[in-house]
């Protein structure tokens, strides 16, 4: 299931239907995700919006959900593939899985959404934001994501919104898995693992082994070849081996104690320039990246009492980028500190935290190279105010952070939501959001130690209406970004020949998303379509990659014990260059799936994606895979 929530009391709209002219019959006309999309439940909860677990319906924000059930029928195997397919979001990618992958909020930088796994925060202290290619989708049971600035409550970074993974939880008795897949492209992949409960410890343990011969990034063609040079003709495949364990123990009924490993290896083939020194087919580079992640978590939950409760949390996460045999590394560790207090009022909820982090950064750009090591820390208080009585929703944070090296920054949010029917309700939030420079953009040889930090101010409103089956909602916003960092080749005083990082540029991100669905028999249809604008304040060109209006429509439906689902994915042209002047043609792909049931303890998944091998770029000179057929089969026991 894939759930939106600007929310409605007492059941959560999916939000943002387009225009009233587009039917939501447009929608079984050209397909959609190949997934049901329903309104969420009424008991499902949340953490990703005020850090601490609320009803869906209670909360006053941009939220969607992806279940575990949504990943494997999507067939994909990047978490930003999966990503791509929700409202508000976008993606670009230097080639095909394992590649560099940029993920966009609402047209914002990938470094502006604080992404967490586990409740461990992922992020790079190098360009910055999380290494989506990095991150195994295999295991990942659960995802949310709020859409929005949310520094009040998660500190720097969170200026486009929040991504919060979930790993799988045991549950009562014993549940083993076991799978196996095929695909285009020579893939590969086999899985396993087993999850339970067992009186107050409960566990789970998952393993996953991927591959695929992959194709040519960036094939032979007239639009990217240059004068005197090459493309190179090798594959470009990948190889990657995940696992993650995690254990849970209940000390008393109010008392509990998590823990949680991951640890994820991607190896992929990319093309480092499109010209090569040679041209003797034979002595091409075979050019390899590498991305390793690890993570671990320790959590001791306590309810002291009805009204108070508390969360010590112990956070460590590395990430480590390299490629070969044109070297270059870097690695960044992160540690957090998080001290929570909760305390409840019938409809008040109010909370205080107390956090540290730590950033360090070791970047290598060559072998003969000086070292770059740095590091800092941020330490912050933030308050939080909610209200939830009848038609009324309020929430209020605000939060101080003192950098090490930046001093003090406070951030604020403020969102009401009102219920003018059963049916209809109204959203209203305002906020404001800051990311402090990455170390590597202060201290590498591109880098000016004088950087300011980012800041941002946010404001949106929503309607959202829902009635049965049915459900439509429409949100627009405006989020102003100030000291947008930028690389700045024309830039003075720079170490580096090539320029530098400037802080100097103003960015608006404005839009509009709308979004419908509605279930007739056992069919679900779901569309969303966005119209934004994200642009650069100075030149008044468009930010680079960002389309002005991408869309998703989608059915899903039952027969004969068969689960058949269509997608259509549609975005307008972007530019590739922040001047404007490389185009990157607009695309429209169908996507089909299929699941059965074929015993009581045997799932058949099968999808086609690309069904029109459409020829389309994220970035210029890199290709996108494409028709593309995956079938697989998991077996779990009942």
């Amino acid at each position: 299931m894939i759930s939106h929530a600007s929310v409605f009391r007492g059941r959560a709209p999916a939000r943002r239907l387009r225009f009233a002219c587009l039917p939501l019959a447009l929608a079984s006309a050209f397909g959609g995700p190949a997934h049901a999309q329903q309104a969420p439940t009424l008991g499902e909860t949340v953490v990703t919006a005020n850090r601490t677990p609320q009803a869906l319906s209670d909360l006053v924000g941009d939220v969607s959900i992806i279940d575990r059930q949504t990943i494997e029928r999507s067939g994909a195997t990047g978490v930003a593939d999966v990503l791509a397919r929700l409202p508000g979001i976008e993606i670009s990618r230097n080639g095909g899985i394992g590649n560099t992958t940029n993920l966009y909020i609402r047209g914002a930088e990938t470094r502006f959404t604080a992404v967490y796994l586990d409740g461990v925060r992922i992020d790079s202290q190098s360009t910055g934001g999380a290494g989506w290619e990095g991150i195994p989708l295999s295991q990942i049971d659960r995802i949310e994501v709020l859409r929005g600035p949310a520094a009040a409550v998660y500190g720097s970074d969170a200026i486009g919104g929040v991504i919060q993974l979930f790993t799988k939880r045991g549950e009562e008795g014993i549940s083993p898995y076991a799978g196996i897949g095929f695909g285009s492209y020579g893939l590969r992949k086999i899985e396993g693992g087993v999850s339970g409960k067992s009186g107050l410890f409960d566990y789970s343990f998952g393993v996953e082994h991927e591959e695929s011969k992959g194709y040519n990034v960036q094939p032979v063609d007239k639009r990217n070849v240059v004068k005197d040079g090459f493309t190179s003709p090798d594959r470009d495949g990948y190889n990657s081996t995940s696992g993650n364990v995690k254990l849970g123990f209940q000390l008393t009924p109010d008392q509990r104690i998590d823990a949680t490993l991951l640890a994820s290896d991607i190896k992929a083939g990319y093309d480092a320039t499109v010209s090569y020194r040679t041209k003797l087919p034979f002595l091409f580079a075979n050019d390899i990246s590498s991305n390793t992640l690890r993570t671990a978590g320790l959590t001791w939950s306590a309810k002291w009492n009805d009204v108070y409760s508390t969360r010590v949390q112990i956070t460590d996460s590395q990430s480590v980028y390299k490629t070969q045999p044109s070297f270059y590394r870097t690695e960044t560790h992160l540690r957090g500190y998080l001290f929570q207090n909760e305390f409840r009022f019938g409809p008040h909820l109010v909370t205080a935290t107390l956090e540290r982090r730590e950033d360090a950064l070791d970047n290598a750009p060559t072998t003969s190279s000086k070292l770059l090591s740095r590091d800092r820390a941020q330490d912050a208080l933030s308050l939080g105010y909610g209200f939830v009585q009848g038609p009324h929703s309020l929430q209020l944070h605000v939060r101080h952070d003192r950098d090490s090296e930046f001093g003090g920054k406070t951030t604020g949010s403020a969102a009401y939501g009102y219920a003018i029917t059963p049916s209809l309700r109204f959203t209203a939030s305002a906020g404001t959001a800051f990311r402090v420079p990455t170390l590597y953009q202060r201290f590498s040889e591109y880098g000016l130690a004088s950087l300011k930090p980012e800041s941002s101010r946010n404001v949106e409103l929503g309607l959202q209406y829902t009635e049965g089956a049915s459900h439509a909602g429409i949100v627009v916003y405006n989020n102003q970004v100030r000291n947008l960092i930028s690389f700045d080749g024309t830039a003075k005083g720079c170490a580096s020949s090539f320029g530098c990082y400037t802080s100097t540029a103003r960015a608006r991100y404005q839009g509009v998303t709308l979004s419908g669905g509605h279930r007739i028999g056992d069919v679900t249809l779901r569309t969303s379509l966005d119209f934004q604008d994200p642009r650069d304040l100075g030149t008044h060109n468009l930010l680079a990659r960002r389309a002005q209006r991408h869309a998703t429509f989608g059915a899903d439906w039952r027969v004969a014990g068969w689960t058949l689902g269509a997608e259509v994915q549609t975005s307008s042209r972007r530019y590739d260059d922040a001047a404007n002047s490389v185009k990157l043609g607009g695309y429209t792909v169908l996507n089909l799936s299929a699941s059965k049931q074929i015993t009581r303890d045997l799932n058949l998944i099968a999808r086609v994606d690309n069904v029109g091998n459409k020829d389309y770029q994220y970035a210029r000179l890199y290709a996108t895979a494409g028709r593309t057929a995956y079938v697989g089969l998991k077996w779990t026991p009942q």
